[in-house]
């Protein structure tokens, strides 16, 4: 999928309206708790800046519900931008509007303005014409690098895109295509899929789209006991989705999947309880399945020591507590074994990207993907409207 990307552009003295995602977590007291998502649309802007161009970024953060919300307000994160450019952020209070207008009037090229929250108006989500209109009204060029909305129809990620007759896509945007379009199209084989996570439901339609492309799918995560469950095997309190038990009935016919064969059980989640290691055919009735046990794990690094591609989509088990976290951990540390050996590994979830995080690992991987569901939808192999609205090399 070749789009046209930024640097077709000539931004120069150009307005240029970059969607980005800086849907990024909070606590309580509004501080950012992780700067990943702004880092990694640092490239896209820089390039603005150094081009003298006038770089408009809108964003969302949170579920404000179309109303207005201190709460869900951008501007602490105009400040962590700023520290990051090393340069001042022009914050406009309005994303549409006078207030918008006047702020981006005053900006001289190689400014950087970011807009107040995309969702403080329903007609975001609702991709609503007029409001993705007065969005490109503010600008003369139009950017997507928020590869994690574009599985979202908005106004800010297709309707006003539609509007411009050469939408493009930023680098990480380009980035994101890229590496999952290779795994999908053209992998070099071995390739193993792990899948992980704790429903089926989320990625019945991932193993199924890949099961045509891979060498082998290793199983883990909460989402292996509807297996168990179709084998008739007492799971205890373990999470299951009786709907999904004939979906999963029919996958464990494939002979490209391997689930665990030893699970790590507790009578509590918190890892203070009981905790034991087990086939899974012997869960007791009043324990949970919280990781894969140590055999799998031993299994699992075998397979993936031989892998050349390699796709990871949810956790092993319950990671953040330090008791289940071993499956997750270990699977990790063997994709970043096999990365240094030259494999290439795409990791994408928002809870894999955590763990990631987590054991230190983000940059030992080959792309570790920004968008979470818009990755799941990709490696289902949808057409994601945010990157389907952007203009085709030529």
């Amino acid at each position: 999928m070749k789009k046209l990307s930024v640097k077709d552009l000539s931004v120069k003295d150009k307005k240029v309206f970059v969607r980005v995602d800086f849907n990024v977590p909070m606590d309580e007291t509004g501080k950012i708790k992780s700067d990943v998502r702004i880092r990694s649309a640092l490239p896209t802007i820089e390039y603005i800046v150094k081009n003298k161009g006038i770089a408009i970024l809108g964003s969302h953060l949170g579920k404000p519900k179309g109303k207005k919300d201190a709460k869900y307000s951008l501007r602490p994160v105009a400040q962590r931008l700023s520290e990051l450019l090393k340069k001042p952020v022009l914050f406009a209070e309005d994303c549409v509007g006078e207030t918008a207008e006047k702020v981006i009037r005053e900006a001289e090229p190689g400014d950087v303005i970011l807009l107040e929250n995309l969702r403080f108006y329903a007609e975001e989500e609702k991709n609503d014409p007029n409001f993705a209109r007065e969005l490109a009204r503010l600008a003369d060029l139009y950017v997507n690098d928020a590869f994690g909305t574009a599985h979202r129809a908005h106004a800010s990620t297709e309707g006003m895109a539609k509007l411009f007759p050469t939408p493009a896509a930023g680098f990480l945007m380009e980035k994101e295509i890229s590496y999952l379009s290779r795994v999908l199209e053209s992998p070099k084989s071995p390739f193993i899929a792990v899948i992980g996570g704790a429903k089926i439901s989320d990625k019945l339609a991932v193993i199924k789209n890949l099961l045509t492309k891979v060498s082998d799918v290793l199983l883990g995560g909460g989402l292996i006991f509807n297996f168990y469950k179709a084998k008739g095997y007492e799971i205890g309190k373990s999470i299951f989705e009786p709907e999904l038990l004939k979906a999963a009935k029919n996958l464990s016919q494939e002979k490209k999947i391997y689930l665990p064969e030893d699970v790590v059980i507790a009578d509590r989640t918190d890892g203070q309880g009981r905790i034991e290691v087990v086939a899974p055919d012997k869960i007791p009735t009043n324990y949970i399945g919280l990781d894969i046990g140590p055999k799998t794990i031993t299994r699992y690094k075998e397979i993936l020591h031989t892998a050349k591609t390699i796709v990871w989509a949810g956790p092993m088990g319950m990671f953040e507590v330090f008791e289940f976290a071993q499956g997750t951990k270990a699977i990790a540390l063997a994709i970043a074994q096999a990365t240094e050996n030259g494999a290439t590994s795409v990791v994408g979830g928002g809870d894999t990207l955590s763990a990631l995080e987590k054991f230190g690992l983000t940059n030992k991987v080959s792309h570790a993907s920004t968008g979470g569901g818009a990755c799941l939808e990709f490696l289902e192999g949808k057409i994601l409207p945010g990157i389907a609205v952007l203009k085709d090399r030529q």
